[in-house]
């Protein structure tokens, strides 16, 4: 019988081990990008400046002023502060970064997903608990798979 692995999957984590120079924290767009290619919301080469800019502004909200916002607070964050983005483009990043388990949203109010434990306002509290559930989930289920295996060789 063959397994059709597409119906397995669960959730794709994309996480990348990066190096932080100088030059990345030289600016706020150069941070922005780095983050963005090490959470998975941008791949190597592309500029897809929305995407950063959506980002940009949620790091803004949570990290600095400590608020949930609406699409129209985004809006004016990112119109005053990259290039103007329209309201469909925004929530077509807003449910691509849901969908990699990175955002959250309700009564109308947008937010990086919570930590399990701590401040979520608190940036290391809450880059400490991103993926550790989902990583925790991963790791036993290989050493679950592996231990089968195993079994099955003896």
């Amino acid at each position: 019988m063959e397994l059709n692995e597409s119906e397995l999957i669960e959730k794709e984590i994309t996480l990348r081990k990066m190096r932080l120079t100088d030059e990345v924290l030289e600016t706020r767009r150069s941070s922005i990008r780095w983050l963005a290619l090490s959470l998975g919301v941008l791949n190597p080469g592309e500029s897809r400046l929305s995407s950063l800019a959506v980002l940009d502004a949620l790091v803004h909200f949570q990290f600095v002023k400590k608020e949930d916002p609406d699409v129209r607070a985004m809006i004016g964050y990112i119109d005053a502060n990259w290039e103007k983005i329209n309201e469909k483009t925004l929530r077509y990043h807003l449910l691509r970064m849901k969908r990699m388990g990175l955002v959250e949203g309700g009564q109308g109010r947008f937010f990086f997903v919570r930590p399990s434990v701590g401040d979520r306002f608190d940036a290391a509290t809450w880059s400490a608990g991103l993926f550790d559930a989902d990583c925790r989930e991963i790791s036993r289920k290989v050493g679950d798979v592996i231990k089968s295996i195993a079994d099955k060789a003896l």
